[in-house]
């Protein structure tokens, strides 16, 4: 994917109705994703698109997506709504360890996006071989995927936790990056099972059991004996990759990057190909 081609790509969120969630908040739905500006007055909520919901509705919304995200792992807005329904313990957990990280400290006092409008894609292109920003911008071509497809948070009933979630989202592709691995099944249930260790989210530990049931004999092996030992031995000991300011590192080497995390390198090297290929 060019780069202008990559400048006007935009993630265009399907228009599902939840039915459980209450007619008054569904006022609050008028946002624009990438300025997070305000458009319809009658918000009431902690923070721009946020959709209050009482536990009942969350437990509900849980299994409606669980369910969706089941049937096809790619309905990210699926994956989102479950993430954010059943997450709250593990996002304290992590906003706690970014509290304790004067890096983390900094991304969660200045709230940095990760959005085409925030990147300098001419300056990240002009970057050496190796660098962070030049390899984080070669995955986002060779996958066909943009920064921009990540939903905003709707349904997390705490502002600084919702941006938590935010940010887990929004470094993923980085993290595809530092790991090596494509977009393809095999390299998304890789990187969940890093995620599922690293961070305690239920939908990644959910996606890390589940995702393996749509790999072939092959890619089962692959995983099992390989790729999913190393992404768990590494998700639980590297650093919280949540609290790193990746906007300041792109000129920084991916290998001093992957040390300084105490990431080793992947044991199979996999290359981009159809994300439907399994």
């Amino acid at each position: 994917m060019s780069l202008s081609l990559l400048s006007r790509s935009r993630w265009s969120f399907s228009r599902l109705r939840y039915p459980f969630i209450p007619k008054e908040a569904v006022c609050v739905n008028q946002v624009h994703s990438s300025t997070s500006v305000l458009t319809d007055r009658c918000y009431e909520g902690l923070y721009p698109g946020h959709i209050l919901t009482t536990p009942f509705q969350k437990a509900l919304l849980a299994v409606g997506s669980g369910v969706a995200a089941l049937h096809n792992p790619y309905r990210h807005d699926m994956v989102a709504v479950l993430g954010e329904t059943t997450g709250h313990l593990a996002l304290k957990n992590l906003r706690e360890k970014m509290r304790n990280d004067p890096e983390g400290l900094t991304i969660l006092t200045e709230r940095p996006r990760i959005r085409l409008s925030t990147l300098d894609l001419k300056e990240m292109a002009s970057l050496p071989d190796g660098s962070l920003g030049r390899e984080y911008l070669r995955f986002l071509e060779d996958n066909l995927v943009t920064p921009d497809s990540r939903a905003d948070v709707k349904f997390v009933d705490d502002e600084e936790l919702a941006y938590v979630m935010q940010r887990y989202r929004e470094v993923h592709d980085l993290l595809h990056t530092l790991l090596g691995m494509p977009t393809n099944m095999l390299g998304e249930v890789a990187v969940k099972w890093f995620e599922a260790a690293q961070t305690g989210l239920p939908m990644c530990a959910l996606g890390a059991v589940l995702g393996p049931l749509r790999l072939n004999a092959s890619r089962l092996q692959s995983l099992f004996t390989s790729l999913g030992p190393w992404a768990l031995q590494n998700g639980r000991r590297a650093r919280c990759v949540l609290s790193i300011f990746y906007e300041r590192r792109w000129s920084q080497n991916i290998e001093d990057l992957r040390q300084e995390l105490n990431i080793e390198t992947p044991p199979v090297t996999l290359t981009a190909t159809s994300r439907r290929n399994i």
